[in-house]
């Protein structure tokens, strides 16, 4: 996932789902006073001083990556159509303010959507980072951060994390268990990774394989429920595409029709309830960038119809 950023949004505008006066960038990245509010003070010091130790380094799944302020291979992170290189280059920004500009970033689509209805980010979802620690290729936790910020600082009571990546969002799950103004919702294949499962608001596991109707079926028969029982006063959605039958790390069986669909019956359903909704890319696994960068993409297109279909 960490390579697709930059592709989501050159494909973007290259296909006029969307104009350059569309794209907001965070005026500033969060400090580690500010990301204390979830992250303990020890571990953001740890990682924004590149100091992790091999254990957490190892949990993570960059490898030296995480710990190297300036590297010297050629990798690339891509992230808000900005490309992020680690070579040499002294003046090449690092994964520390790469991974923060997503934060950054998740929290301004947040915003955003409060003020109209609904947005949509080209990154975003790092459900695995815990307090401590990061885990899954996540190493801040965006989507805990910006809920818990939005209830201290935002004036929301009230905040629904939906989770449909094919991955459990066991970070999110541990880092808002005990906030009362925050339901997490995981809709996920139980036998995938995270081994050990965190205990969501509300799970929904489901078996291996499972194809479009019953995969929909599944998301249709929670969301109302909760949007009505929770009267959240707006949704964080990570809307993973690692449920696809294609990825290379899932193992459901939905095709990219589905994920239509999928995308879709979200949006209308909270826009129906009259649920602010911002929207984030989430998970998705392929060696080809451009058909992994088309399947986030129907969270954009998807949003472009519901927008106008709702009056937004």
């Amino acid at each position: 996932m960490q390579f697709v950023f930059r592709v989501i949004h050159k494909r973007l505008l290259a296909q006029r789902l969307i104009l350059p006066s569309q794209v907001h960038v965070p005026p500033s990245l969060p400090t580690d006073e500010e990301l204390a509010l979830v992250h303990c003070p020890e571990y953001l010091a740890a990682f924004s001083s590149c100091t992790l130790d091999d254990q957490r380094v190892r949990r993570i799944g960059f490898g030296a990556v995480t710990r190297t302020p300036t590297l010297v291979d050629r990798t690339k992170f891509e992230v808000a159509g900005t490309q992020i290189g680690f070579g040499a280059v002294t003046r090449t920004p690092t994964l520390v303010d790469r991974t923060k500009s997503e934060v950054a970033g998740t929290l301004l689509t947040a915003q955003l959507a409060l003020q109209h209805g609904l947005a949509v980010s080209t990154a975003g979802g790092t459900h695995h980072a815990f307090a401590d620690a990061g885990s899954g290729f996540c190493i801040l936790n965006d989507l805990a951060y910006s809920a818990h910020w939005l209830l201290a600082h935002g004036g929301l009571q009230r905040v629904l994390i939906l989770d449909l990546d094919v991955h459990q969002g066991d970070g999110t799950a541990a880092m808002c268990a005990n906030s009362p103004g925050i339901f997490t919702l995981s809709v996920h294949a139980a036998s995938n990774f995270p081994a050990r499962k965190q205990t969501s608001s509300l799970d929904v596991p489901l078996p291996d394989g499972l194809q479009d109707d019953a995969y929909l079926a599944a998301v249709a028969e929670v969301l109302p429920g909760v949007l009505s029982s929770f009267r959240p006063q707006l949704v964080l959605y990570d809307a993973g595409v690692d449920i696809h039958v294609d990825d290379e790390l899932g193992r459901l069986a939905v095709s990219d029709a589905g994920l239509m669909r999928r995308e879709l019956l979200v949006l209308d359903t909270c826009l129906g309830a009259s649920v602010p909704v911002a929207g984030y890319v989430g998970g998705g696994y392929a060696k080809d960038l451009a058909v992994l960068a088309e399947r986030h993409m129907a969270l954009h297109r998807a949003a472009l119809r519901m927008w106008a279909d709702h009056g937004l």
